[in-house]
């Protein structure tokens, strides 16, 4: 945000049941939760957790340069202190105060949901919008009430667009962030098992997700995916216009984005030629991917649809597309070992829809280096998907038997649910096995052309796996 005297700040959050305490300081422009990411002025926000309290570390923030404290009651630091009965409702008002100001000046307000796909679509959305403005998205997955209006916190005088990732993990919870960060355009990718044991079931998820378009303005955009049929049914909770993507048949709508004559190279890379149809005609334009996996197809035709809403042509957006680079960690990344074999590190979370478009995505390499070296094989090393309710075990021994139906030469599964993977797999893997952290890589032996897949909940913590893998090589 732009430095301001604290006094305008707290004009900007009305109405927000908020006190200063100390002088009328210049605050900003950065808006901080951790002590050690201050910046000369920024403002740092003391937020009470489950095992530390922001505000003991509020004198190491004036230390670093904070030049006040956003809590809910005065620490020890020198320093004046913005005040409400809750940090995190706090930061909110100050987020909503920032972008009521940007919008009214015309910056675009982005807003993308879904239960898998998220970050790697925003970072598309990103890399898109960046070309025709100044744009600020989250880094990684700030997709909470906590990391939405830190992200909004950085829209500065000059920002034209502001790309928001919404999570939720239950009903009301996307409201909330809609209504801190209003949105010209909401783009919902999909709505899968993810969190399905905190939802409650997949249509009680739908319901959530449905929400990002439901107080669009008329004169927005919904941006939905027409290959998944409850985002489809999203069209008649919004009055805003609709933007319908997906590679198969698209239903009439002011906007339509879909892709033709899809291939992939040797490591999954997509091509295809973009089309866009609207009221000036039909357009096209060829696509190069270098993100990972045929499932980015879907992400991109929603970041392309985002850029023309945008105002840019099909040839700008294409463009970009083709330019665009996996941007956040653990995320299909792509990296060769020494012997020869391909490892994808898509360790950051897990659910049934994400692991089975991995596992079709290695399947497929595995296919295209068989031509090379015919001896390839495909390894999945895999951990608990949580979060999915009733239905986990199931869950597990379904993707236990992808593999074997794709062909999979090894499993290795970590976690709680490990034997119910490898329950399936043992259908048709020649080995799996269950395994912890530290012992995986003792039941790997890879080769020239094999493919092995890293992939698991975040709070297993494969992606240490997969940093030894790379380190033994």
């Amino acid at each position: 945000m732009k430095q301001r005297k604290l006094s305008e700040l707290v004009a900007l959050m009305q109405p927000a049941a908020v006190e200063v305490v100390g002088d009328d300081v210049l605050v900003g422009p950065d808006v901080v939760t951790d002590n050690r990411a201050v910046t000369p002025g920024a403002m740092f926000v003391a937020i009470p957790g489950e095992r530390v309290d922001g505000h003991t570390f509020a004198t190491a923030a004036q230390e670093a340069g904070a030049s006040a404290v956003v809590g809910m009651y005065v620490t020890d630091a020198d320093v004046p202190h913005l005040l409400g009965e809750d940090s995190v409702q706090t930061l909110s008002w100050i987020a909503r105060g920032v972008v009521k100001e940007a919008r009214a000046r015309g910056m675009l307000s982005i807003g993308v949901t879904g239960s898998s796909g998220k970050t790697s679509t925003k970072d598309l959305i990103f890399q898109v919008l960046e070309q025709a403005g100044e744009t600020v998205a989250p880094s990684g997955s700030l997709n909470n009430e906590i990391g939405v209006p830190l992200t909004a916190c950085r829209v500065g005088d000059t920002t034209k667009f502001l790309v928001s990732e919404m999570g939720a993990r239950g009903i009301g919870h996307i409201k909330w962030l809609t209504s801190l960060v209003p949105l010209d355009i909401a783009v919902a990718l999909n709505v899968g098992s993810a969190h399905a044991g905190e939802f409650g079931g997949i249509d009680v998820t739908a319901r959530a997700k449905s929400e990002i378009v439901e107080d669009l303005p008329a004169d927005g955009w919904a941006v939905l995916n027409a290959d998944d049929e409850r985002v489809r049914a999203m069209a008649s909770k919004t009055k805003a216009r609709i933007a319908w993507v997906g590679t198969g048949a698209l239903p009439e709508g002011a906007l339509r984005v879909t892709a033709r004559d899809i291939t992939v190279d040797a490591v999954s890379r997509p091509r295809f030629t973009l089309e866009v149809s609207d009221e000036q005609g039909t357009r096209s334009a060829p696509v190069t991917l270098s993100v990972v996996g045929r499932h980015q197809v879907g992400n991109a035709l929603s970041a392309a649809a985002v850029g023309v809403i945008a105002g840019m042509d099909v040839e700008r957006v294409a463009t970009a597309l083709s330019a665009a680079v996996a941007r956040s960690d653990w995320r299909m990344a792509l990296s060769e070992l020494p012997c020869g074999a391909l490892l994808i590190n898509d360790a950051y979370n897990a659910n049934p829809e994400s692991v089975t478009a991995a596992l079709d995505t290695v399947a497929e390499m595995v296919d295209i280096n068989r031509e090379a070296h015919p001896g390839a094989t495909a390894t999945a090393v895999l951990g608990d998907m949580l979060e999915l309710g009733a239905n986990a075990y199931d869950a597990h021994v379904g993707i236990g038997r992808r593999c074997a139906d794709l062909g999979f030469s090894t499993v290795v599964a970590v976690g709680e649910f490990a034997p119910a993977i490898v329950e399936g797999a043992a259908e048709g893997v020649p080995e799996c096995v269950v395994a912890t952290r530290d012992e995986v890589a003792r039941h790997l032996a890879p080769g020239a052309g094999d493919v092995i897949l890293v992939k698991g909940s975040r709070a297993v913590g494969l992606e240490q796996v997969a940093a030894a893998l790379e380190e033994a090589q």
